[in-house]
């Protein structure tokens, strides 16, 4: 038995493990925390890939893991932590009817199900071997819990979202209807999980090797990165996500 064949699926399963407790944690509206959790497991998800391309112990079984991984942990995740925002904001609303606040809540569904349907095509497609057609699922679960942390006043509170104040009491200071913010926020959920499965090709950060020539959008996004979450805290993570996109769609 050669241990070192088992390291990169020991690792997606660290990625599963943490993912299954960032479910956890936003059954419990621990924004923060499910934001931390599905950090770590991405760390795991780019490491598990990097540990088996050195390793040389590729297999069929470690990628399908990888995707089981996946869908827990930047699928179903982020979907749960969505699900409790809308539901939160939706009740803080006074509707004509209970049902009809409940019909924003399958904005949240967007999340899992398209994430399921970009994995699927991912482990058919070979032409995804060095880069990505569609945006990346881990992207996606980055984008979404850091919006909502940026959106939730209690993390706000915290200090981490530095000198930006996107929290939901400035919403209500701009006097800005919660019922327009509930629509945006699903019809960006809806938007963004439309990404997953596009026909948009999206670079990857893995690198060949460490010269500039063919890596520039790739360094060009770490450094974009870095500054900003230090300047910005939480947001600059949303930030880079969209950064990320725009980068790909024009990317020569």
């Amino acid at each position: 038995m050669n241990i070192r064949n088992h390291i990169p699926n020991a690792l997606t399963c660290c990625n599963l493990a943490v993912g299954f407790y960032a479910c956890a944690l936003a059954l419990n509206g621990n924004y923060a925390g499910t934001m931390v959790a599905i950090l770590l497991a991405a760390a795991f998800d780019f490491v598990d890939g990097l540990a088996a391309r050195l390793l040389k112990a590729c297999s069929a079984t470690g990628k399908d893991l990888d995707s089981l991984a996946d869908i827990v942990s930047f699928g179903v995740a982020p979907g749960m932590i969505l699900f409790d925002f809308i539901d939160r904001m939706q009740h803080a609303v006074l509707w004509p009817h209970p049902l009809l606040g409940k019909m924003f809540l399958a904005g949240a569904f967007a999340v899992p199900v398209f994430s399921a349907l970009r994995l699927a095509k991912f482990n058919n497609d070979t032409r995804q071997s060095t880069s990505f057609i569609g945006l990346p699922v881990p992207a996606h679960a980055v984008l979404w819990v850091s919006l909502v942390n940026t959106a939730s006043p209690s993390f706000a509170e915290t200090g981490f979202c530095a000198g930006l104040s996107f929290n939901r009491f400035s919403i209500y200071e701009a006097g800005v209807p919660l019922q327009f913010v509930l629509v945006f926020t699903v019809l960006l959920a809806l938007a963004t999980s439309l990404l997953l499965i596009s026909g948009i090709p999206m670079f990857s950060m893995k690198m060949s090797s460490l010269k500039w020539k063919g890596n520039e959008s790739r360094y060009l996004m770490a450094f974009l990165s870095v500054v900003f979450v230090l300047y910005f805290g939480v947001p600059g993570l949303t930030l880079t996500i969209i950064c990320y996109i725009l980068l790909s769609i024009f990317n020569k």
